[in-house]
């Protein structure tokens, strides 16, 4: 047997989430992400086969490089046959952007040392109807890039999180180690500006980058002082943070495997 890497890209805003979710009866209770790709692997090998996440999305959330492993029982397929068939059989939501091969004890969740996250926001009073499922519309908001830069500056290094988790996390600890947090203008494939926020950590509480991201555009659009978003941190009280900003808008944008592995 072989243990395969897959990268991944998915639209998910037709999906409950990345986590395959069975009823009482083992059948499949909610569109996933991970069901649709088993599904199409049980295809392909005429048998069931598990697939590791490097991490869940939450419903309505995208990826553009979602890392997921499984153990072929196929020894002589090729990577790009894997590519071939799985998005033969998969929804067009869902492709399948490389496969390889990796050691026996490699654990897509486990061997990851970081993972990035980009969130896309527009300030257009108007957004092209393609772009509508994957950003953010804020209307009457001019972003000043300098001051958001400016409250990120204490989002780096070991961290307690609490003030960023969403009711209901089952999280042992609210620690996260963040290696980077950063805001940057970028434009769409139509020339049309966009903000963009991008963090880098070793792994996330339920909805914390959507509450960072609320609670980051909110201090920005009130004129917020710069140390406002490091006495958030510091209450530790997921009242003194902002809005939950909504999945359209947040993208699984790369795993990484080659830095230094730490809790959680």
């Amino acid at each position: 047997m072989k243990n395969i890497n897959l990268t991944i890209s998915y639209d998910g805003t037709d999906f409950c989430g990345w986590q395959r979710q069975d009823d009482k009866n083992g059948n499949e209770a909610e569109r996933t992400v991970q069901g649709e790709i088993e599904k199409a692997l049980e295809k392909i090998f005429k048998q069931k086969i598990v697939l590791y996440g490097s991490g869940r999305t939450d419903s309505g959330v995208h990826a553009l490089g979602q890392a997921a492993n499984f153990l072929s029982p196929v020894d002589n397929m090729k990577k790009e046959n894997y590519i071939r068939a799985l998005n033969a059989f998969l929804p067009q939501d869902i492709r399948i952007l490389d496969a390889e091969e990796v050691s026996d004890d490699f654990n897509s969740r486990f061997s990851a040392t970081s993972r990035i996250y980009r969130y896309f926001i527009s300030s257009a009073e108007s957004i092209p109807a393609n772009n509508s499922r994957y950003v953010w519309q804020v209307k009457n908001y001019i972003p000043n890039l300098d001051r958001l830069n400016s409250y990120c500056k204490c989002l780096k290094g070991e961290i307690d999180c609490a003030s960023f988790a969403a009711s209901g996390d089952l999280s042992v600890s609210t620690n996260r180690y963040i290696d980077d947090a950063h805001f940057f203008i970028q434009n769409d494939i139509w020339g049309n500006e966009l903000l963009v926020f991008q963090i880098e950590a070793n792994a996330f509480l339920w909805k914390m980058v959507r509450t960072l991201t609320g609670t980051l555009i909110n201090l920005d659009k009130s004129n917020a002082p710069e140390d406002s978003m490091k006495k958030i941190l510091e209450a530790k009280d997921r009242t003194k943070a902002g809005v939950t900003a909504p999945p359209t808008g947040l993208f699984l944008y790369q795993i990484k495997f080659d830095g230094i592995r730490r809790h959680v």
